[in-house]
């Protein structure tokens, strides 16, 4: 998933005893019931429509108010949610999900069977230009409903009666996980269809199936909640009547509202938070999988991009430790790839990330070398690259700081300009190639390689800089088709293609983010996953 956060059901998922949140900004609340929980975001939320959503922010709302058939447990195993039961056939090519009987939606109607098959054909429907389409791949007939070479009804999930039945082209080792996801839960057609364009714009252009109903959103405004949802099936086992969010832009504000005890919890994941609250007993540390990475627009927008050794020149010359020890106080990590740490393990038990790491490093004398034979293949003697970051992020603001001057002092002959702009103008613009080079992050969506390596495949509609590596291409296909069910041959194929885009440098990968919160200590049962819904309300309590 997509954000400063976004950082979007990782390896690591723990329940939260007055723990923290992902740092994805969630900082805690607004002024409502006293005795309501109250959190925050960083950032105003998106949409509230299922199919189309793709930040953590507005997936944190969504997977909070909504259910699916199965759900991450405090353990980060996928349990039995609004199934009864999911069977999958020993070929692991169909999975036959039983749906609970007497479900029903926040306003009282049923859901039922058919209303997954919508979702999952809503998903998959070149009309809804969902950008997670993609995750459907190796459903029967997903490619090539997509890619409008087939209709929409021909999609392997159908209904009969309180079943569902999926049918796969191939094996799918993450599949059981997005019976979790969010993008994926059940909607209801003839309300969709009814609301039309509005849909999922307001809090009240929405239904919702899960532990919560979501209240006082009109679309702008930055204060709003969650209510218990008392249709919801299992709501004998959520606690929390409400939970008042708001949105709280700077740090600092949080931290203060989290020690006036307006606040249940605040990120200190800025070096001089960290600093100033490293020995508070609330302080807790924040697991997740994200990838902090610097992504180059290829289509020829700047000239300079397109040449291999000007990209490589400015992998090389980005000291990934000292950005993390200056503009992270060493919170977090070094990236050394693309598939972050605490994503997933290989076969043999060993962390993923340090298995496919093809070597990435910092050698100024190398990169000032290819530098200057790549603006000589092009005629230059300098170069201006404008890159763009997040105007409502500190931590985008200091990144984007010590990458302008470390850049240029390592590089002669180039001008680091700074763009800044809102969060969700930068979501559109990675979208739409309006960009030179952009900071991104990508949080897993689940706990399998394929979250991260489905991203830059040729076309893949999250591949923002559109840049083509058939070598990478072919290993993350080989890796889900021939190797699906071989984990070790699939580990060697994720190993192949963070090879390839080290050698032709279509990315920069900066770190591997990590984080700390204050947290009350009072609040209990919430449940952290390192992909996926970051926060998990629903067992979540005041005690």
């Amino acid at each position: 998933m997509d954000t400063w956060k976004k950082w979007a059901i990782g390896a690591a998922v723990v329940v939260v005893v007055g723990g923290g949140t992902r740092a994805a900004g969630l900082w805690g609340g607004s002024n409502g019931s006293s005795n309501a929980l109250k959190f925050s975001f960083p950032t105003e939320i998106q949409t509230l429509d299922i199919s189309k959503n793709t930040d953590t922010y507005s997936g944190t709302i969504i997977g909070n108010t909504g259910a699916n058939l199965l759900r991450v447990n405090a353990k980060g195993k996928a349990v039995p949610e609004l199934a009864k039961s999911v069977k999958v056939s020993k070929d692991g090519l169909t999975y036959t999900a039983t749906l609970r009987s007497g479900l029903k939606y926040s306003d009282g109607s049923s859901l039922t069977a058919k209303d997954f098959v919508y979702s999952w054909q809503r998903i998959v429907d070149p009309k809804t230009a969902s950008q997670y389409s993609y995750l459907a791949s190796g459903v029967k007939n997903a490619d090539a409903i997509t890619a409008g070479k087939a209709k929409v009804s021909t999609l392997g999930v159908s209904a009969k009666g309180n079943v569902i039945t999926f049918k796969l082209e191939r094996p799918m080792p993450q599949f059981n996980y997005l019976l979790t996801f969010a993008n994926f839960m059940p909607q209801k057609q003839s309300f969709v269809e009814k609301q039309g364009k509005k849909y999922g714009t307001t809090s009240a252009k929405q239904l919702y199936s899960g532990p919560y109903k979501f209240e006082g959103w009109n679309g702008t405004n930055n204060s709003f909640k969650l209510v218990k949802n008392d249709n919801y099936w299992d709501a004998k086992s959520v606690k929390t009547k409400e939970i008042d969010y708001s949105v709280v832009k700077k740090p600092e504000t949080a931290v203060q509202l989290y020690k006036q005890g307006k606040l249940d919890r605040a990120s200190i994941s800025t070096p001089e938070l960290y600093a100033a609250n490293k020995s508070n007993k609330d302080k807790v540390k924040v697991p997740e999988a994200t990838t902090a990475y610097i992504e180059y627009n290829q289509t020829g927008k700047n000239k300079f991009l397109a040449n291999t050794k000007i990209r490589q020149a400015l992998n090389l010359a980005t000291n990934r430790k000292e950005l993390v020890d200056q503009v992270t106080s060493g919170i977090s990590t070094p990236a050394t790839g693309l598939a972050p740490q605490g994503l997933a393990k290989t076969a043999s038990g060993e962390d993923l990330a340090k298995y496919v790491a093809p070597g990435y490093k910092y050698d100024a004398k190398a990169a000032a070398k290819l530098f200057a034979e790549g603006l000589k293949e092009l005629g230059e003697t300098k170069m201006t690259l404008t890159i763009t970051s997040d105007a409502d992020s500190p931590a985008a603001k200091t990144t984007l700081d010590y990458l302008q001057g470390s850049l240029q002092k390592a590089l002669p002959g180039l001008k680091v300009e700074e763009k800044f702009v809102p969060f969700k103008q930068r979501l559109s613009d990675s979208q739409t190639q309006n960009f030179e080079a952009v900071v991104s992050l990508w949080g897993g969506d689940y706990p399998e390689g394929s979250t991260f390596y489905d991203l830059f495949k040729n076309g893949a509609s999250y591949n923002n800089g559109q840049f083509k590596n058939s070598a990478y291409t072919a290993a993350v296909n080989k890796a889900e088709t021939t190797d699906a069910l071989n984990d070790a041959a699939r580990d060697s194929d994720y190993k192949t293609a963070e090879a390839a885009l080290y050698k032709d440098a279509n990315f920069n990968p900066l770190y591997f983010r990590a984080g700390y919160s204050l947290a009350r200590p009072s609040v209990k049962g919430i449940i952290i996953n390192t992909t996926g819904l970051n926060i998990d309300f629903k067992y979540a309590y005041r005690k």
